[in-house]
């Protein structure tokens, strides 16, 4: 039992996401909150909008955030962690404004906040804490005491993340044929974004050619790749590759894209690859039109045989290593120096984020950080 006060001085975590529509008449209405103030013609949207209609009009991350809601909860429970676990959504509900009057109409004072995103980036972060900014704004100017709001650290490297990466991807291997699994090349795959907002991603220090972005992802591969070598006795051959790329084809995003390098592998001779999702928290419509849909029929076309790994979603080692970020993250509030576990090269994440970092294209408000408005 982790014991009850273990989370003081927090009295709950907000679980923040991106949120997704439940249903038809949602999804147009969704992308329209997603891309506000961004000029997108509505043809542009309805384009989008048919990925989510090949599912029913529902994305399947709401569901997947109401799984982990329940496992945070129960694995709180099942270790003696009392702290109460909130859900927001940005650009659909629970919208985020309405779980913070929840949280004040409770009595919640400090809350400590999940962002379903494990890595540096304008969209990944500032973007979440601009948003937590707004919200907290919006609380004030209706006579509501907003709570203090923290926001855990990037978890990209901590060992419950990319062991439960690995895990899968060795899954991921097993269900290849025997006489390709040891010729398998891991393509692992994230979010294209500008290279502008790639540049400025991280603290300001880090910034240029990729910034923290790139780095974060291509150490958290590595580590993947190592620890899948040593698992299976065969060193693996690895890529980091990009998905889902949007906006205008003047501006330059992160390359190559995924079809793309799937074309260029089999014209090679490559005859199997694991696509990795290793810049994605659960499987989400990015990984399942981006990846099942139009990847996997790319590689069936190409006669290359291609498996897709898991997310690590609500996995137990996940869910695990969320409480114990939890956990360090209260215990340095206290005063304590905790163990801060983290693989590969870069160390562990900063708890709160400095002046400029992952700098978006207009200066806006932002909390959990050291520029945070009071």
């Amino acid at each position: 039992m982790e014991g009850v006060l273990a989370a003081q001085p927090y009295d709950a975590l907000l679980l923040l996401s991106f949120g997704g529509p439940e249903g038809p008449d949602d999804v147009l209405p969704f992308l329209e909150n997603v891309t506000r103030g961004r000029g997108i013609p509505r043809e542009r949207l309805a384009e989008v909008g048919a990925h989510y209609h090949l599912f029913g009009g529902v994305s399947p991350i709401n569901e997947q955030n109401r799984a982990l809601l329940t496992a945070l909860r129960d694995d709180f429970a099942e270790r003696g962690v009392d702290l109460p676990v909130y859900w927001g959504n940005r650009n659909w509900a629970p919208y985020l404004t309405d779980t913070l009057r929840e949280l004040v109409a409770d009595g919640r004072r400090r809350v400590l906040t999940l962002v379903t995103s494990a890595y540096a980036s304008y969209s990944g972060c500032r973007q979440y804490r601009e948003d937590l900014a707004e919200a907290l704004t919006t609380l004030r100017s209706e006579g509501l005491e907003p709570p203090r709001v923290d926001k855990l650290r990037l978890y990209y490297n901590h060992p419950g993340f990319l062991e439960t990466v690995a895990e899968g991807v060795l899954e991921s291997l097993a269900r290849l044929p025997a006489a390709e699994r040891a010729d398998a090349r891991l393509v692992f795959t994230t979010h294209s974004i500008p290279n502008s907002a790639a540049d400025v991603s991280g603290p300001p220090a880090g910034h240029g050619a990729g910034g923290a972005y790139l780095a974060q992802h291509l150490d958290a591969a590595r580590v993947v790749a190592e620890r899948v070598g040593e698992a299976t006795g065969v060193p693996r051959e690895w890529e980091l590759v990009y998905q889902s790329r949007s906006g205008s084809p003047r501006v330059p995003w992160l390359e190559p894209d995924v079809n793309d390098r799937l074309r260029e592998l089999a014209a090679q001779g490559r005859r199997a690859v694991v696509l990795v999702p290793v810049g994605f928290v659960s499987d989400h419509m990015e990984v399942r039109f981006d990846l099942d849909t139009e990847a996997l029929a790319t590689a069936e076309e190409l006669g290359l045989l291609a498996v897709r790994s898991p997310t690590v979603g609500a996995h137990p080692r996940f869910v695990a290593a969320l409480r114990e970020l939890v956990l360090e993250r209260a215990a340095t509030e206290r005063g304590e120096r905790p163990e801060r576990p983290a693989l590969g090269g870069l160390g562990a994440s900063h708890d709160v984020c400095p002046v400029g970092c992952c700098a978006g294209r207009v200066a806006k408000p932002a909390a959990a950080g050291v520029d945070s408005p009071a």
